[in-house]
This record gives C-alpha cells, structure tokens and sequence, in this order.
C-alpha cells in the first residue's frame, strides 16, 4: 500500500478538481439547502486533545463557509464507545457527526460488544488528518538508534518497562508488537494520556515510551525526549531525521494513526458529499494547513471512497496485529 503521507498531497489535488468542477455552486451546500439547522460534531474524547482542536477547526470553518453554527460535544468515555455509540443513534440527517481517530477500528478487536457496528454504522466523510506515533527513550538511556535499543533491553531483560498513552490505544499495541518483534523482555506502563507520560520519560520514572508525536513535539525540540522510530512507510516531514521501524527491520508499525469524520450510516449520499467537499476545501487553506502544522499533524481531506477503504484496510491491520501480539481489552 502506498504511504498515506506520501498520497495525502493527491487526495487533496483530486478533492481540488472537485471542488473546481463545482465553485459557481458557493457555498457548497446539498441541492436540499442542507444544513438548514446547527451541525454538532461530537468528539469520543475529553476536551482539549488534539482531536477536540481539530474538530473546533473545523467547526469554526464550516459556520463561517455554511452560516449555520457548529457545536463541538465532548463525549469521553469507554475508550472512544460512548460518543460514537451517540452518534451511531442519531438522526440520519446530516446534522450530527463524528470526529473520531484510530481507536474507532482498533475497539472492535478489543471490545466484545460496543452496541455498534464500527464499519456498517457509519458513513465516512472524509480522513481529516495524519498523525504517527514515535518510540522515544529518556536522554540518559544507552542508545540512539533503534538497534542500539533494543540491544541494551535485550541485554537486560526485565530492567526497563515501557509506557504509553493508555492500555488499548496505539502506544500499547505498538510497544507489544515491538516486544515480539524484536524479542523483549517488558513489562507495560499504561498512562492516562500523552503528556502523563512525557512527564515521566522526561524525569526517567520510564525510560522508555511509544508517545504520539503531538504530545512529544515541544520536548524533542527540548531535546528533554529523543525519538528513535516513528511508524509509517516512509519518514515524516515533521522529523525527517527520524528512522522508520521499517528501515529498522521491524515490521507492523505502516499504519498511520488518523482521524476523520463520520455520520451515521443513512445520512442521505448528497449531504455527505457537501459535507466531505467543504472538508477537503478547509484542509487546503494555508492557514488551516499551519494550524494542523501546530498541531504536528498531515492534513488529508480525502473522499468518502477513499476514507472508506482506510477504515476497511485499517480495520483489518490492526485486527491482525492485535490478534497476533493476544492484547485483552483493559
């Protein structure tokens, strides 16, 4: 599969044709004046995150593009289930939405039962955004590359736990799948959230950290944090001196971590066009494209086709792997 980062440019270079084809038709409503009402975007996670920032950005765009106002409802809980169960349940019209991330097709091979299809019931829109996850150890910790690494914890099996952002989340997948990969001994320190654990590998309570590049940014530009891996196909251009595990031979870690939009499934073809259209549109602004720069994140603006494909193709990878590494719901 060809790197998202790398295509992320052509989505929004097709989404701009689109759009092209379409700008006597401003603002890009549904040929039914959708939405005629506010637009809640609901987010399965606790403000201030870079999800619920993202979202508001988002928002902000669409009242001043639609002129209907955009509601950001914060829904935590059940790692991502209960906002997304909402949504699932809501109205078919166009006016309630999801924006929600990687966990939403890692769940289902966690979860036995989240009272919601994560594939059927839902319509995607559009994949707003890329982000990655690094494998970052404490300034102290003896080594710099990834070989040098797994070396020392090699050397000392036991001696040197790992933690992540949360048992279930991306960290805690990829940090079991390195241990299998690579043949380590370590036990798992799961925190709540991303700038816990930035706090502990910069004091050395853990030495080592699968930590997602936002929360970690500001720290290794510090240098209070050194990255070692980052998943994805090829480098990020966010730290483009900064090995993939692929080139370290470790292989599993090419899924990007996303987030995008849903609506429920039964929302009306023609609105979820209009919807992902304007989303692609937003994206391509240059001061949008700072702003999720800030934010440490790839903008993508896709179609609702080519969302749908990373969620089935998402899906699947991380059920393998989840499968493959026997991680039980926390």
């Amino acid at each position: 599969m060809p790197s998202r980062l790398r295509t992320a440019a052509c989505h929004m270079a097709a989404s701009a044709m689109v759009l092209a084809a379409t700008a006597t038709a401003l603002p890009a409503l549904a040929a039914d004046g959708y939405p005629s009402q506010p637009i809640t975007i609901v987010v399965p996670s606790a403000p201030g995150n870079v999800n619920d920032a993202v979202a508001r950005l988002i928002g902000q765009e669409l009242t001043a593009a639609w002129g209907q106002p955009v509601i950001v409802d914060n829904k935590p809980g059940a790692s991502g289930g209960i906002g997304t169960r909402h949504v699932a349940r809501a109205e078919k019209d166009g006016h309630t939405a999801l924006l929600t991330f990687t966990v939403h097709v890692q769940n289902p091979h966690l979860y036995a039962d989240q009272g919601y299809d994560a594939l059927k019931d839902f319509a995607p829109v559009s994949e707003v955004a890329l982000s990655s996850v690094i494998l970052a150890v404490n300034p102290s910790f003896p080594g710099r590359t990834p070989q040098a690494v797994v070396n020392e914890i090699r050397r000392h099996p036991g001696k040197y736990p790992y933690g992540s952002y949360g048992a279930g989340t991306t960290g805690h997948i990829l940090g079991e799948l390195l241990k299998r990969e690579a043949g380590l001994q370590m036990e798992h320190v799961a925190y709540k959230g991303g700038p816990p654990l930035a706090t502990d590998l910069i004091a050395g309570h853990v030495q080592v950290g699968l930590i997602a590049v936002g929360s970690a940014m500001a720290h290794l530009k510090a240098g209070s944090i050194v990255p070692i891996a980052i998943t994805g196909t090829e480098r990020s251009a966010l730290l483009p001196n900064v090995p993939t595990f692929a080139e370290a031979g470790f292989a599993g870690f090419e899924p990007d971590a996303w987030m995008g939009l849903l609506f429920p499934v039964g929302v009306p073809q023609d609105r979820v066009d209009a919807l992902a259209k304007e989303v692609a549109r937003i994206v391509r602004e240059p001061q949008m494209q700072q702003r999720l720069a800030e934010l440490n994140l790839v903008p993508v603006g896709n179609t609702p086709a080519q969302f749908a494909k990373v969620l089935q193709d998402d899906y699947d990878k991380w059920g393998r792997i989840i499968r493959d590494v026997g991680i039980q719901a926390p």
